[in-house]
Formats: C-alpha cells, sequence, structure tokens
C-alpha cells in the first residue's frame, strides 16, 4: 500500500517532538525568576482539589461535544465526525504543552512602559515543554495552586475551542487538513487571544477592559467566527439536507456539555470560593431558561417540540453566560439564557442563513452566544464602573470597540489559515468520498456492520 507523503512528514513531526521531550533539560522553578513564584505555603488545599475536579470536568466536555455533534450529522458521517472533536485531545496537548501556553501566558510581548505597557501574545520560549511550571504558585496568574494545575486547566479551554468549529465543516473536511489546521489556529490565534483578554498586560483586558469571566470571547466567538470563515472556504455540500442519525447522542452529549461546564465556569474563579458557587448557579440557569425558550420560540413559529431544539437552546445558555458567570446574578443569568436564546433561535432559521452551508449552525449558536454574552456582560456586569448598568459608560464603549477587532481578527486570521491550508493540503474531499461518506473514505470505518470497507488506500 502507497502511503502518501503527508502522513510520513506527520509521523516524522510526532516522533521528533516526542524524541525532544525524553532530551529537553528538567528546568525548575527554581531556575527562573523567584519573584514571579509563591512558595508551597501559599497553596490553599480546597482551592487544589476544586481545580482538579475543574480541569476532569472540563476535559469531559469535549468528548461530550463529540456526541452533541455526531448524533447531528447523517449516518455515514458518525465517526469522523465524532473524531474530529476527539482528535483535539492529542493535537492541541500537544501543542499547548510545547509551545501554545507560552504564547497564551508566557512573559508578554507588546508596546509601552509600566502602567501601559500592553501585550499581545506570550514568549514562546518561556514556558516551551512545560518549563519552570512546576508545584509552586504563579502570583500573578495562579496565587494559590500550583502553576502545573493552572497550565492544565487552561489547556482543556484549549482543547475544545478548534473541536467546536469541526460543526460548521462536517461531512466534507480532509482528515489530514484539518489537523494542520487546527495546530494553526491553536498557535496563531486562540493563544495570542487567550494572551490579550487574560494575562495581566494583556491588551484587550487591560486597555480595552474586556471582561470574560470563562471564555465567551476567547472560545465561543473565536471558534463561531472561524467557523464562519471554514464554512466560507469550502463552500456547500453536495447534498445539505441530512437526517440527524442519533438523537439519544445529543441529549447525552447536552448533558456530558451542562456537566463539564460546571467546571468551565465556575472553575474560572480558579478558587473555591463564592465567587465560583455564584458562577456554578447562574451556569445552570442561564441554561436552564434558554432551553425552555428555545422549544416554546419554536413552537410559537409552528416549529414542533424537540429534543434537539431543547439540546440547542441549552447548550445556547451556557455559552451566553459564559462570559459573565462570576459577575452577574442568578435571575440576571436567566434574562442571558432568554434573549440569546430568542436572537440564536432566529439566526439559526433565518433564510440569509441557509445562504451558507454551516452545517451544525455554529457561528448562530456559538459566535452569535458569544456576542451576546460580550453585550450583556458589558451592560450587567456587577462592581462600580463595570458595566453600562453601573456607570461604566466606558467600559461598554471598549467592549463593543474590542467586540468588533475579535470579529475581525479571528474571522479573518481564520480565513487566512484556512487559505494556507488548502494551499499545503486541499481542505476537501472529493465527490467520491463524499458521496461515499467520511467515516469510510477517510478512516475505513461505519456504523453500519454491513457496510464493506475500502481495502485499497482512498484519500478523497
Amino acid at each position: 500500500m502507497k502511503i502518501e507523503k503527508r502522513w510520513i512528514i506527520s509521523f516524522i513531526m510526532i516522533s521528533v517532538v516526542c524524541t525532544i521531550g525524553a532530551f529537553w533539560p528538567t528546568v525548575t522553578e527554581n531556575s527562573y525568576v523567584l519573584s514571579e513564584f509563591g512558595t508551597t505555603d501559599h497553596i490553599v488545599p480546597a482551592d487544589v482539589a476544586w481545580m482538579l475536579t475543574s480541569s476532569c470536568l472540563v476535559l469531559i466536555m469535549t468528548p461530550g461535544l463529540s456526541f452533541f455533534y455526531g448524533g447531528m450529522v447523517g449516518k455515514k458521517n458518525v465517526i469522523s465526525t465524532m473524531l474530529q472533536s476527539f482528535i483535539c485531545l492529542g493535537v492541541v496537548t500537544l501543542l499547548w504543552v510545547t509551545v501554545a501556553f507560552s504564547l497564551a501566558f508566557g512573559d508578554p510581548v507588546g508596546f509601552g512602559s509600566g502602567e501601559h505597557f500592553y501585550s499581545f501574545f506570550g514568549n514562546p520560549t518561556t514556558f516551551a515543554f512545560m518549563d519552570y511550571v512546576g508545584v509552586l504558585p504563579h502570583k500573578q496568574l495562579a496565587s494559590t495552586i500550583p502553576f502545573m494545575l493552572f497550565a492544565l486547566f487552561q489547556m482543556k479551554f484549549a482543547i475544545i475551542c478548534p473541536a467546536i468549529i469541526t460543526g460548521s465543516f462536517a461531512e466534507r473536511v480532509r482528515f489530514i487538513s484539518y489537523l494542520v489546521f487546527i495546530s494553526l489556529f491553536t498557535i496563531f490565534i486562540y493563544a495570542p487571544l487567550c494572551h490579550a483578554v487574560w494575562y495581566p498586560t494583556g491588551v484587550l483586558g487591560s486597555y480595552f477592559g474586556v471582561k470574560d469571566f470563562a471564555g465567551g470571547t476567547v472560545v465561543h466567538m473565536s471558534s463561531g467566527f472561524a467557523a464562519l470563515a471554514g464554512v466560507i472556504v469550502l463552500g456547500k455540500r453536495k447534498n445539505s439536507q441530512h437526517i440527524p442519525t442519533n438523537i439519544p447522542f445529543v441529549l447525552l452529549g447536552t448533558g456530558m456539555l451542562w456537566f463539564g461546564w460546571f467546571g468551565f465556569n465556575a472553575g474560572s474563579a480558579l478558587a473555591a470560593n463564592g465567587t465560583a458557587a455564584m458562577a456554578f448557579a447562574t451556569t445552570t440557569t442561564s441554561s436552564a431558561a434558554a432551553m425552555l425558550t428555545w422549544i416554546f420560540f419554536d413552537r410559537m413559529n409552528g416549529r414542533k417540540v424537540s429534543a434537539l431544539g431543547a439540546c440547542i437552546g441549552a447548550v445556547v445558555g451556557l455559552v451566553a453566560i459564559t462570559p459573565a458567570a462570576g459577575f452577574v446574578s442568578v435571575p440576571e443569568s436567566m434574562f442571558f439564557g432568554f434573549i440569546t436564546a430568542l436572537v440564536s433561535n432566529t439566526a439559526v432559521n433565518c433564510k440569509y442563513s441557509k445562504k451558507f452551508d454551516d452545517t451544525l449552525d455554529v457561528f448562530a449558536c456559538h459566535g452569535v452566544g458569544g456576542i451576546m454574552g460580550m453585550i450583556l456582560t458589558a451592560i450587567f456586569a456587577h462592581g462600580e464602573d463595570a458595566s453600562l448598568l453601573h456607570g461604566g459608560w466606558n467600559v461598554f464603549g471598549h467592549h463593543m470597540m474590542a467586540l468588533v477587532l475579535v470579529s475581525i481578527f479571528t474571522f479573518f486570521g481564520a480565513y487566512f489559515l484556512f487559505k494556507v491550508t488548502n494551499f499545503i493540503i486541499p481542505l476537501r474531499v472529493s465527490e467520491e468520498s463524499e458521496h461515499i461518506g467520511l467515516d469510510l473514505s477517510q478512516h475505513d470505518e461505519s456504523l453500519d456492520p454491513k457496510a464493506q470497507p475500502i481495502t485499497e488506500p482512498h484519500y478523497g
């Protein structure tokens, strides 16, 4: 069997990275600037226990997303769709360890000085291969838990972000091309955006004052706009009509996402405290409100109440509250879910959205949900001069400016990376492979036990 060069190169790359790991010199915290770290006496055991739990909860969201998406696609593409989410656990983990964590939280690279220094991304060599990342707490980033735990918690966010994008181009993307794209996306879009919002000197957080408690901007807006870019670059499927294969998969995936989202939002308090408890509560009430709003609004528009609609509504509510989870009250979170469900539902069913073949409506749910969450956070966030309702007119204006900048950066950045990927390896499978289905044409696997495997290599 002939093996294409692209797979040989891929194997060589993973071999080199892992071999470097075997000989990479162990660097301890004592070798780094000690002023950046506290001592083990500063570690709070309760915070460590909660953050370990939260990291596990966020991790389970990616398999949950694979079930959520896998149940929605046609029966010839279930396995491929689920694998596209699941494979992020491998690809993004190694990228995060080697370079992406440094780009997100390494020594800041930017402009200005003193209190007016603003950074765009981190030095990619600061924490390469987890140098200086150990059991001591970092005074600025995570003062009561081991820095390694902070790095692992943040890694789970980086993993699920590109996985969200996959729903937009399901049923027509070449697997190896997808691997190239998520690698480029993690390095050039997710990590810099993460730094700009969450690093203490990041330009979006420190200059524009963007409030993003748990990733509405960093995760959902970036994945939503990247999904829209992918739809435009790849074009429509030959047959854009399909019947969801397994609604129970969607229900299971929604349950796993909802369960994991408690770690996603409440864990972003980085401590076992009252803020975490409030984020826990606002997360579930927003989702509940959105789920019911979605199905009732469907019925008001002549559509039947469906399990699929209830699941999508629940996820939209989770997306909406994410940037504000620790900044608003429980009653306000209900409004977040309600209004975002109305807007997102309208976007999903808008006739103009049908012009784009966003297979699983990723932009209408995650992109629009992230936008609504950012706007609502700028209106309702508690604290003096923290939002529009609390005297923060400048904060609201800066949020709107940042919204435009993030939208432009993530959309055009992703569009460019899709084009680069397509130049390296064509993104779209052949018409024959699309007809066969990606399960068989890309992976020689199928839900149908009677399906015949492709004995000859078929790269589509």
